[in-house]
């Protein structure tokens, strides 16, 4: 390991198809990014029997060829003996279960023996994990869970999607900041157009929430265009788009129905007649190049902005694709050392601090 070194855990036991998805999206990205170690928390002795498997496939040929070999040596693994189950509550589960693979896997970012944190497993726990262990950032009052939505003109910013159901205008104002940080350091965009989502455009639309955010945003430095509505997020109105997250958690899982639904109404009236299915297969790479920009695995995990670390929340039916590609986002957190911006912008606008 060397000072350029990215350590990034990854809880091996959290998530639907474990360890499987977690070890091969581990590993894949390990052979994409020379500079990142990978410590892999979970019962040692099924991590490491995968392990194994896939070194063993690796030798033979099998698999990996392709991409180049696996360095097995920047692959650890952290034993953990406990496993938070979905079902379990998560405030209750994190302090009882102290050796949860979820738990140990903060307390190893916590200690600096590693730089970021990926769980597929439990949301809430993994949110209460991170919060308790890394803590919040200076000048941060609520930490927030951020996805990556397309659009026609490239990827939106949205949060809150879940982290806090009942917020106040400098939470939404916090919020904004955090997501252009992020968009500006991670997805390249240095002055992102930050929106505030509301029912109307108009600046008096929406509630007491709403209206007071609309004065903090609109009195901040921040790039802020005014009220957004639902059907803007796509057409790329704004690059952030800020709400509660109770309308953020809705507005998440109806957009992750959307592709199923279109995908399902294709088929069904494909089969309709011969000549729509010759017309389908010679659209199938325009169907394959649409499925990989709305589909969530392209643009890894939600991080949980405002923590004082970097923690990545995924699916709980990830891939091993959108394992590698969470590792992706957190490296980038990570390099660009986007906290500390973070920490910087709200202490520069000196807003919202409550």
């Amino acid at each position: 390991m060397t000072d350029t070194t990215i350590r990034i855990a990854v809880d091996a036991m959290g998530g639907d198809n474990v360890p499987g998805v977690l070890v091969e999206g581990s590993t894949a990205a390990v052979r994409k990014y020379p500079d990142i170690e990978v410590t892999l928390v979970g019962n040692e002795k099924i991590v490491q029997d995968y392990i194994d498997q896939l070194r063993s496939r690796e030798a033979s040929g099998e698999k990996h060829t392709s991409t180049g070999k696996t360095d097995w040596s920047r692959i650890h693994i952290a034993h953990a003996e406990e496993v938070i189950d979905m079902c379990d509550a998560p405030a209750r589960a994190i302090r009882t279960k102290k050796a949860a693979s979820i738990v140990v896997a903060n307390k190893l970012c916590r200690s600096g023996d590693v730089d970021a944190v990926i769980s597929a497993g439990n949301t809430g726990a993994a949110m209460a994990a991170s919060l308790l262990y890394m803590g919040r950032l200076q000048g941060v009052s609520r930490p927030a869970i951020m996805t990556l939505f397309p659009s026609v003109k490239g990827v939106v910013a949205v949060l809150d999607l879940g982290a806090n159901t009942d917020c106040k205008p400098e939470h939404l104002y916090q919020f904004a900041v955090m997501a252009s940080v992020f968009v500006s350091h991670v997805v390249g965009n240095k002055n992102p157009r930050v929106g505030l989502l509301n029912n109307g455009e108009e600046r008096s639309k929406g509630n007491e929430l709403t209206v007071g955010a609309y004065d903090l945003l609109e009195k901040s430095e921040l790039n802020f265009i005014g009220n957004v509505e639902g059907r803007d997020i796509f057409k790329g109105t704004a690059d952030v788009v800020v709400c509660d997250g109770f309308v953020g958690n809705v507005l998440l899982k109806f957009g992750e129905s959307v592709f199923g639904f279109i995908t399902y109404s294709i088929r069904k009236n494909i089969m309709k007649s011969i000549w729509r299915k010759i017309g389908a297969y010679l659209l199938k790479p325009v169907f394959r190049e649409i499925k990989a920009e709305m589909s969530p695995e392209e643009y890894g995990g939600a991080p949980l902005l405002g923590v004082d670390g970097v923690s990545i929340i995924c699916h709980g039916n990830s891939s091993d694709v959108a394992i590698m590609n969470a590792i992706r986002v957190a490296r980038r957190l990570v390099v660009d050392k986007v906290n500390d911006q973070i920490k910087s912008e709200l202490a520069n606008k000196n807003m919202g601090k409550k």
